[in-house]
């Protein structure tokens, strides 16, 4: 009996050990910096050029300013660019948007 309690012991240590080593090095749920949402906010841009998603005028433009802002409650990453180069005055401004946790929402010309 007392093996067989050991034994369900152990394995419980070890399905605890294993799920810190799955999570990876870093591995992190709480919220990022204003510096590492501007960095992803620009490397999205570079997939969204990329994939032909925005106009390829957007391609190395840098992240104007990011900022906190509060919608239904929940704090979210704004992260805006500019492009004064294009004549569609409506799409000179970008907006991307990101849970405070940096999980990438949404890319629009609206701000909303």
């Amino acid at each position: 009996m007392k093996k067989i309690i050991l034994s369900i012991m152990f394995c419980g240590l070890m399905g605890l050990n294993s799920s810190a080593v799955l999570a990876g090095a870093g591995h992190s749920h709480g919220p990022i910096s204003k510096e590492k949402a501007i960095i992803k906010a620009e490397k999205r841009l570079g997939r969204l050029v990329k994939k032909g998603k925005v106009d390829k005028s957007w391609k190395g433009i840098k992240a104007n300013r990011a900022e906190k802002k509060t919608y239904n409650g929940k704090e979210e990453w704004l992260v805006t660019f500019k492009n004064p180069g294009l004549s569609d005055k409506s799409k000179q401004t970008l907006y991307m948007f990101f849970k405070i946790d940096g999980h990438y929402l949404a890319t629009n010309y609206t701000g909303k």
